[in-house]
């Protein structure tokens, strides 16, 4: 399975890793996992919650990895790490027919159950107060791949809300305090954006992920672009949800 998990194979050479967030359909990750995969892209799922049996269900579905929200704590960080690897290293169940498919058609199961551990993306977000104090900590844990920063939830955590289009100065050294602390824990750090002149800024700042946009906020960006060069072709004010 080595090098089948292609977010994973970057991150490891020490290369930039960009991607997109997918809103659309919320609720079909069972059907999204396998057509991401059929196009030669990792799929890295966001539970609702490190409860084991989300964790487990997405990676039974054969996502390439499992991002946390909401951790706060270094056992809430052991705790999700065990629910993403197999025994001895963790306490995941064994038995779906689906995720070997997920990574090749060549996997076998028990290549699958031997070789998952190693080959898995395991990510928390640092997007609550309680995580960022203890974030030198939680990147010290063994097993854990990447802190993923959520930037509107880690400004409201810190006192620092995101009110409009710019981050304040203080979110901003919060921000650089996780890429700081998960570089010195040997580990990866990734960070949510909504647009691609964000994106650029955090990758030029030594983010190794970087979301670029989302599915939801792409469309609406080109609608409203293309909207607006018809109207202005057109010699009239554009109107309606996606004019000016």
């Amino acid at each position: 399975m080595q090098g089948l998990n292609r977010v994973k194979t970057v991150l490891d050479k020490g290369n930039l890793t960009l991607g997109v967030w997918q809103l659309l359909p919320d609720a079909a990750m069972h059907e999204a996992v396998p057509a991401i995969t059929s196009y030669g892209a990792s799929p890295i799922v966001r539970v609702p919650d490190f409860q084991s049996w989300m964790i487990k269900r997405a990676l039974d579905a054969g996502a390439h990895g499992v991002l946390a929200p909401l951790v706060r704590t270094v056992e809430d960080t052991r705790a999700f790490v065990e629910a993403c690897r197999f025994p001895p290293q963790g306490k995941r169940g064994f038995g779906s027919p689906f995720p070997m498919d997920r990574f090749g058609r060549d996997v076998s199961a028990t290549q699958y159950l031997t070789e998952a551990n190693a080959n898995l993306l395991l990510s928390v977000q640092i997007e609550t107060k309680e995580a960022f104090d203890n974030v030198d900590s939680i990147a010290a844990v063994e097993g854990l791949d990447l802190l993923f920063v959520g930037p509107f939830d880690l400004g409201n955590g810190i006192g620092h809300p995101v009110l409009g289009s710019s981050f304040v100065p203080e979110l901003e050294q919060a921000i650089e305090k996780v890429l700081d602390s998960a570089h010195k824990a040997g580990k990866k750090a990734g960070i949510y954006c909504g647009n691609g002149k964000r994106a650029k800024k955090y990758a030029d700042l030594g983010y190794d992920l970087v979301n670029v946009v989302t599915d939801v906020g792409a469309l609406t960006s080109s609608l409203a672009s293309e909207m607006e060069i018809v109207a202005q072709k057109a010699g009239r004010a554009a109107s309606g949800p996606y004019g000016s």
